[in-house]
């Protein structure tokens, strides 16, 4: 060995290496222990949050009895619904996991904004599944009504959030405020009952319904081009198809045109769950348990409403909008068990087979998990893919 060089003995090296490992070890568990990661908000790139099933393995997002803004008709529970099974399922997509909804976090991040749900009665059971989800951390305040309390806006005062209902069923004009019989609608004239009011909102959700259903004469350029379900008029069937493809298409060309740029979320059409009739004469929905995959098929009618959602989308896309789907149509067909059925009414004599509600959710309810998935987008989980 030359003179002056000394070597580390092979135990004090391997001691040595084993302390530097043990040492950054430790500052790892450190910094993991100090900033922990947040798992609620990792991406989750290729889930497609549609492709899965319900799993019967979690609570209710929040108790009937600790939510004032339930309607009556969808108060299943104090109308004296007795199974309770519908309330212990959650979606689970097959490819990721669905973040539970953190209430507080999606509070603080849409705080100074405000949100409209624009639509019909099924916006508006969605919209109180909502403020039911945000009043486990600050109760929402009425801070106005139209006549008809059809119409709603809310604010949340500890963090500026606004959340306004809009009640604009078919989008367009009608004649549905003066009478629900021999409806008329006004293909080339957006409802201003929202149009007035969009430049307030950062996002705007959109949906149709079952409105769209219903006889109507259709009017465009101040003359009658059709109808839908019209017998006995001598008119021309165009179908119910081309009166939502118009009013969406009309409504997404303003969106677009608007100097005002919301994110617009469009939420899909709503299958309703009528088996042996319709909601006027006999139709009954009794199911307690969620349907299996391929067990149920669709209703014909929901299947070309929803086909017109899809191309319309696609369409809103292609001229720039700020679109997003909200594609809650097969994972709410396969709950049947979740609607009010005879316990639209308190407590019902079901001897005298009183009319039942197929289309509505009971709150809570799987309705609830719609708001779990707009509040997913509405955060900004780009993770969150949808195909169709």
């Amino acid at each position: 060995m030359a003179e002056g060089r000394q070597w580390m003995p092979r135990k004090s090296f391997c001691d040595f290496v084993l302390m530097l490992l043990g040492s950054a070890f430790l500052v790892v568990l450190a910094f993991q222990l100090l900033f922990p990661r947040d798992a609620s908000s990792a991406p989750m790139k290729g889930c497609d949050i549609l492709s899965g099933e319900w799993k019967n393995d979690s609570a209710p997002a929040y108790r009937n009895s600790s939510c004032k803004f339930i309607s009556s008709p969808q108060n299943c529970l104090t109308n004296g619904r007795l199974d309770t099974g519908y309330l212990y399922w959650r979606w689970k997509p097959y490819s990721c996991e669905l973040p539970p909804i953190d209430t507080k976090k999606f509070l603080s991040s849409m705080r100074g904004r405000s949100i409209a749900f624009v639509g019909d009665s099924i916006l508006r059971n969605q919209m109180e599944s909502l403020l039911c989800i945000l009043s486990k951390v600050e109760e929402a305040v009425l801070v106005y009504h139209d006549e008809a309390f059809q119409s709603k806006t809310w604010h949340l005062p500890s963090h500026n959030i606004t959340l306004g209902l809009i009640w604009a069923p078919f989008l367009v004009n009608s004649t549905e405020t003066k009478s629900k019989k021999d409806l008329q609608i006004y293909l080339d004239v957006l409802d201003t009952t929202w149009t007035s009011q969009s430049q307030n909102y950062e996002y705007i959700m959109l949906s149709g319904g079952q409105w769209f259903l219903k006889e109507t004469t259709f009017w465009e350029n101040n003359t009658i081009v059709g109808c839908h379900y019209c017998p006995d008029k001598s008119l021309k069937e165009l179908g119910m198809d081309y009166s939502y493809r118009s009013a969406l298409r009309l409504a997404f060309r303003f969106l677009s045109a608007a100097d005002h740029k919301p994110l617009v979320v469009l939420r899909t059409w709503t299958p309703s769950h009528f088996e042996y009739g319709k909601w006027y004469n006999g139709g009954i929905c009794n199911r307690t348990m969620p349907f299996k995959e391929g067990e149920y098929n669709a209703d014909p009618e929901d299947a070309v409403m929803r086909g017109v959602e899809l191309e319309e989308f696609q369409e809103g896309l292609s001229n720039g909008l700020n679109l997003k789907l909200l594609d809650t149509y097969h994972l709410s067909l396969m709950r049947p068990d979740g609607h009010p059925g005879p316990y639209r009414i308190y407590h019902p004599d079901l001897t005298k087979k009183p009319q039942q509600d197929c289309l509505h959710w009971c709150l809570p309810g799987p309705i609830d998990t719609w708001n779990e998935l707009l509040i997913a987008i509405l955060m900004g989980e780009e993770g969150l893919r949808s195909s169709f």
